[in-house]
């Protein structure tokens, strides 16, 4: 029944402790969302599980990334299609969820600036429309290519099938359209064009979709373009990646461009000159919304100049110049039939709610989370309660209360297991210092548990990791059953098995030639993989995607890191001093990564696995900087840009930025006030330049 704990009354141990079992959490209804579609949360739930988590880095910095919580925007590309590399990342945007985050939206743009709150400063506003991301790249004016967003870096190539979207022109017209002009936006099903879609569907006994930007994705998936060509697609322009020369130096500029070059651009896009002008057209979409004819979830603002824009750069998995404004979430009522409890990757116990079938917001619903024992008890939760619900743009709802005046007679208080559902081991909540306990019941028994055994197998094949394709849940768990693969080496080697095997994959039923011929061509092809895509398939705790890129580009190779970590189980010693130094790492994952190479268990699954996979370095970040490669430190009062600037800066060229001076330290920019930090590059002879000298040092001058 108790409500979350004040952060300003946390302790840091309790704060971090907070913030591991989020970050567990989130990463894996990231897994669920992006790479199983099949979500148990709504948006609004899971945005309120990352508010959560922002808050307590904003208070805690220390903790800041230190977790399995991945810069994910999405999911990684398919086997299915070839597969393209974004020449410019495609992000995702932050969330606010009310008038005042908006306005500190707007706020934080101009700390971040340096500018005076009264400084005038341009955002447009534009609906956020709810279907697939994709980039168009034209070159000499001509369509030549069409990409998903895949996982931000590496989408699908869709070319074939976006050339049967009648609304995107095959050839840009005007004077000014530049030679490389690759337009980005979204791809979206109207409600006219979906009901006509499900229609036909049933009429012809095909699966019909659950709503727009599922029908819009489906269709654009598709390997026979002349389906894709059946169903009405539309798209709106709004943004942009590589370009040989940018037509205008404004976000309304360019969408003018856009417009003349014969892209579809959305009417409802305006200029604010303020919080409140942002606010006034957010109301006024909002009241439209249900008039439109297509999905919308919210409403995005965007600096408008791009040179500041270029200034603000992007912070973890989003630009610091943007932010979505989400709209509130539909709600509805049904019956709790069950409540099932769920084991993840890390042993925690996820309750899910199985519920009567209802539409919430055209969508019809049958799971929802609970979160945990608490979040039960809250709600006083009982099997046959009516619940409302609400949905925020998802398939898979939350509920937010519980319908009192029609509880059953003879209900019983649910009461949560304490016994693992999945391997009989005790399931425990750990107490902090003062013997609070945490909100997240977990199975101890580790290896011996086979619902963390096939999820830790389900996490290294998935799309974000070694991203095999045709090794899905389903497959796994097959396996898994079968005792054919038990751990990651155990994939590598199935093929061989299978040969020798009298009881050939190819035989058993949902098999065969042509698949299993597939499965192993996509086994195979994954035996040299970036580096940064393995540390993270490895599982370890704490380090998810965006610390898996921060270990492979300080350490280049797999050995030096498994080298360091094995060292680093010495608190003391320099290879843990090492790693803590490394940005955005610390102590936690430090610990963690030293943790797990000093366990003999994971070092012999190790062993095996690298006779079957050789990481590779992965793709360097502005090479030809002069400062690339190097660790840089800054130091004392920056007086051109603020601290966050100059690190997203160096970042961008390469550069390895480290929170502390050591022997390892190239260069240390120190500003006005500079104290130890200074002392001790002088002590070790690291190399001390100004803040004027560094933009002269990195041709920005």
């Amino acid at each position: 029944m108790k409500s979350p704990q004040q952060i300003s009354t946390m302790s840091a141990r309790q704060a971090r402790k907070e913030h591991e079992r989020l970050a567990v959490e989130i990463a894996e209804h990231d897994v669920r969302y992006h790479q199983q579609d099949a979500p148990t949360i709504s948006d609004a739930e899971y945005d309120a599980l990352r508010r959560r988590f922002d808050e307590l880095e904003a208070a805690f910095p220390e903790l800041t990334q230190q977790s399995l919580v991945a810069h994910k925007v999405g999911a990684a590309s398919s086997e299915k299609f070839a597969k393209v590399r974004h020449v410019v990342p495609m992000l995702s945007l932050g969330n606010v969820f009310d008038v005042e985050e908006a306005g500190e939206f707007v706020a934080r743009v101009k700390r971040f600036l340096g500018l005076p709150v009264d400084a005038p400063l341009a955002f447009t506003a534009e609906p956020k429309i709810d279907g697939l991301s994709i980039s168009l790249r034209y070159v000499k004016g001509e369509f030549i290519q069409a990409a998903t967003r895949g996982d931000g870096f590496e989408g699908e190539d869709v070319t074939a099938n976006v050339r049967t979207i009648g609304e995107i022109p095959h050839q840009l017209h005007g004077p000014h359209v530049p030679d490389v002009c690759e337009v980005r936006g979204e791809i979206y099903m109207t409600h006219a064009d979906f009901a006509a879609l499900n229609a036909r569907q049933a009429e012809a006994g095909e699966k019909t979709f659950a709503n727009p930007r599922n029908s819009a994705a489906g269709s654009l998936r598709q390997l026979d373009s002349t389906i894709t060509a059946k169903r009405t697609l539309h798209f709106f322009a709004y943004a942009w990646g590589d370009m040989s020369v940018l037509p205008a130096d404004t976000q309304t500029g360019m969408i003018e461009k856009f417009k003349s070059f014969g892209l579809p651009v959305n009417r409802l896009t305006v200029l604010c000159h303020s919080a409140e002008d942002m606010i006034a057209h957010y109301r006024l979409i909002e009241a439209q919304r249900a008039t439109l004819g297509y999905d919308i979830d919210g409403v995005v603002y965007k600096v408008d100049n791009l040179a500041l824009r270029e200034r603000l750069g992007f912070v973890s998995r989003s630009p610091r110049w943007a932010v979505a404004h989400k709209f509130p979430a539909e709600r509805a009522t049904t019956i709790l039939r069950d409540i099932e409890i769920q084991v993840g990757r890390t042993g925690s116990l996820t309750p899910v709610a199985k519920l009567e079938p209802v539409t919430v917001g055209g969508v019809v619903v049958s799971n929802a989370t609970l979160h945990n024992e608490d979040q039960i008890a809250k709600l006083d939760v009982r099997i046959g309660d009516t619940v409302e619900l609400q949905r925020a743009g998802d398939v898979i709802p939350q509920i937010v209360s519980v319908v009192m005046e029609k509880r059953p007679a003879h209900t019983k208080t649910y009461e949560f297991p304490q016994i693992c559902p999945a391997c009989g081991s005790a399931a425990i909540r750990e107490l902090d210092e003062k013997g609070v306990a945490d909100v997240v019941r977990r199975c101890t028994g580790g290896l011996v548990c086979p619902a963390q055994a096939v999820e830790r197998l389900k996490h290294f094949c998935s799309r974000n990791a070694m991203d095999i394709e045709g090794l899905g849940d389903k497959q796994i768990e097959f396996f898994y059953e079968k005792g054919l693969i038990k751990t990651p080496a155990d994939i590598f080697t199935l093929e061989k098995r299978n040969e020798a095997s009298l009881s050939k994959i190819e035989n058993f039923e949902g098999f065969g030639k042509t698949s299993v011929r597939n499965l192993f061509a996509a086994i195979e092809a994954r035996r040299k993989i970036p580096i940064n895509r393995f540390i993270f398939a490895l599982g370890i705790r704490h380090v998810g995607e965006t610390n898996a890129r921060r270990l492979a580009r300080h350490f280049g190779d797999f050995d030096a890191l498994r080298s360091t970590g094995r060292a680093a189980t010495d608190e003391n010693s320099e290879a843990r001093a090492e790693l803590n130094n490394i940005e955005g790492v610390g102590d936690v994952v430090a610990e963690a990564v030293a943790d797990f190479f000093a366990e003999s268990h994971n070092e012999d699954v190790l062993d095996a696995l690298l006779t079957q996979v050789a990481p590779e370095p992965m793709e360097a970040v502005k090479n030809d900087s002069p400062v690339a490669g190097k660790t840089i430190v800054f130091t004392g009062a920056l007086e051109r840009m603020t601290r966050e600037e100059a690190k997203a800066q160096a970042e961008r060229m390469g550069a390895k930025v480290a929170g502390s001076v050591s022997k390892k330290t190239d260069l240390l920019v120190a500003g006005p006030g500079a104290g130890s930090k200074l002392t001790k590059a002088q002590e070790l002879g690291v190399e001390v330049i100004s803040e004027d000298e560094w933009f002269v040092r990195t041709g920005q001058n």
